[in-house]
């Protein structure tokens, strides 16, 4: 009984290992669009007033220190 279900594990795992398949093209396309659409939103924040006012500040105070 256990050397049937560890031959049929092995089997299985067999299986799993020579499985080749891949990504789907509709998965490709799926995450090249989620790539894309992540980088544009970063751009975006990265781009925005706050972020380039937040630098501006944090460079300004860091060449203005009293010593």
């Amino acid at each position: 009984m256990v050397a049937n279900m560890i031959r049929t594990t092995r089997a299985r795992m067999t299986l799993l290992m020579v499985d080749e398949a891949g990504m789907s093209t509709v998965e490709y396309a799926i995450g090249t669009v989620a790539a894309a659409a992540f980088g544009a939103i970063l751009y975006a924040v990265v781009t925005g007033d706050s972020i380039v006012s937040a630098l501006t500040n944090i460079i300004s105070r860091a060449l203005n220190t009293n010593v």
